[in-house]
């Protein structure tokens, strides 16, 4: 007995000098970095006392300058974590071929909703990349706005209800806004009606967030398939809790059984997936899974992104009266050049709406970071930073949106960065909430379409104000992966 007790102190005093070994990566390079906290590296704090951006943020602005990258850990796995704009272009664009890969878990056989355009890496990427990247230029978007339009114009609608049953006109605006986004995406994504701005309750949404927060498993194996992707699939760990699958396997199964047997067509990205379906040639088609899995991520992506977006556009220009009005004056004057109507042409004819989202992005960056996977060892000149292959990469967007090199006085809103003169003076890749390069966000042009739209024909027809609920700093959402205000945003809304 005595002598498996002594065998299994000596294994456990192996796996635990082995991982402490492994914390010790950066330190035996001579890379600067934090002392790791053990096990979890970095992530000490992550979803507990800080959201990821407040974890990452002290380290960009402490080694800023010491070198192209420093080092960090998740858990065990040492990251490399990018400072230098040189190295953050090389990645992005120009040796995108050595960093296509995002390293994000996905699984598609087990959990078939994560084999999205988002999550994918390698050939299979590619291949869907192709296949998907017709469906989002703007002649495909003048096609969808009509729907954006109905859904915003109910929007005020249900606003104007809302803010006037209100005590002191005062709401709290993001679920609102989160519902706006659902009534988009689920019509244009899904094809379906789920009228989730007059049903707070509607089972789209509440699917929709339990799709951000919550997962199949606790935090410890969350943080594990996040920090190792690849061992995750090959133990064939899913993320995705199965209601959340079901649902959305089952809303698109119906919907192409139904249009298929009906010969339906709509102005949907889901007529536009159903006839990249029903492509002739080989290899050319989608599957359903694939169908459900790309709708999946449309919605995952434009639905909390955009309305918390447009939330902290309101919040800013409720705490500056000025901007507001100045936006205001341009919305009037241009829909009063279009007769009064909301058109694709009129909402981008607004060039200080995409000066205000445009800022909006930059301060509130809601993706806050871009992560890559080298594919092979990088040479960056000096052999102490040498990316080696499979290396995670993180670029820390909130960082580099709040560093007063770029952008000085970064905590101050103002749309005045975003004229052409002073984007053109900023060097590239300072600007970074779609990423960059040939793996940015494919739904760019969608996702900004429906917050134009959805703030323009609200500041048409309401004014923003601080309200005494309002917070004057806001604090973050530590759970969510996204960067959301953590209670909320509260505003007086007046009908004008």
């Amino acid at each position: 007995m005595s002598i498996f007790i002594a065998l299994l102190a000596i294994v456990i005093a192996l796996i635990f000098y082995f991982l402490k070994y492994q914390q010790s990566y950066w330190r035996r390079r001579g890379v600067p970095h934090d002392e790791p906290s053990f096990p979890m590296g970095a992530l000490k704090e992550w979803r507990h006392t800080k959201s990821f951006y407040e974890v990452l943020a002290p380290v960009y602005e402490k080694f800023k300058g010491t070198g192209p990258f420093c080092g960090i850990y998740f858990l065990i796995q040492p990251v490399v974590f990018v400072l230098d704009l040189e190295l953050i272009k090389k990645i992005l664009i120009k040796d995108f071929s050595n960093f296509q890969e995002r390293g994000v878990f996905h699984n598609e056989f087990e959990d078939p909703l994560t084999g999205n355009l988002f999550q994918l890496d390698g050939p299979k990427w590619n291949v869907l990349r192709k296949k998907l990247s017709p469906t989002f230029t703007s002649g495909k978007m003048k096609f969808m706005f009509p729907t954006v339009v109905a859904v915003a114009q109910e929007f005020v609608k249900v606003m104007g209800e809302k803010s006037k049953d209100a005590p002191d006109n005062i709401l709290e605006i993001t679920d609102l806004q989160a519902r706006y986004t659902a009534d988009v995406i689920g019509s244009c994504a899904f094809g379906i009606e789920c009228n989730s701005l007059r049903n707070p309750n509607a089972e789209f949404v509440k699917m929709g967030r339990k799709a951000l927060i919550e997962r199949r498993h606790g935090k410890l194996v969350d943080t594990f398939m996040e920090s190792y992707p690849r061992l995750a699939r090959k133990l064939n760990l899913c993320s995705l809790t199965k209601d959340v699958h079901d649902f959305y396997m089952g809303i698109v199964r119906e919907t192409v059984e139904y249009r298929e047997r009906n010969e339906v067509k709509r102005n949907d990205f889901m007529n536009i997936l159903l006839e990249m379906k029903n492509k002739n040639g080989e290899g050319d088609g989608l599957t359903v899974e694939e169908i459900a899995a790309q709708a999946f991520i449309f919605f995952l992506a434009g639905f909390e992104t955009s309305s918390t977006t447009m939330g902290f556009a309101l919040y800013e220009l409720a705490r500056q009266p000025e901007i507001q009005d100045r936006l205001r004056r341009e919305i009037n004057e241009v829909l009063e050049r279009h007769n009064n109507a909301c058109t694709y042409e009129a909402i981008h004819d607004m060039k200080y709406l995409e000066q205000v989202v445009s800022e909006t992005l930059r301060k509130y960056p809601v993706l806050p970071w871009v992560e890559r996977i080298a594919k092979a060892d990088y040479d960056t000149g000096d052999s102490r930073y040498l990316i080696e292959k499979n290396m995670p990469i993180v670029i820390l967007t909130y960082g580099i949106h709040h560093d007063p090199e770029y952008y000085p006085e970064p905590d101050s809103f103002d749309p005045e960065r975003f004229t052409e003169e002073e984007i053109n003076k900023r060097p590239s890749c300072t600007w970074l909430p779609f990423g960059d390069g040939p793996r940015n966000c494919i739904g760019l042009r969608f996702g900004k379409m429906q917050a134009f739209v959805g703030l323009a024909l609200l500041l048409k027809n309401f004014k923003f104000s601080f309200a005494p609920q309002t917070q004057t700093k806001l604090t973050y959402n530590k759970e969510n992966v996204l960067l959301s205000a953590e209670h909320g945003i509260h505003l007086r809304v007046e009908a004008l």
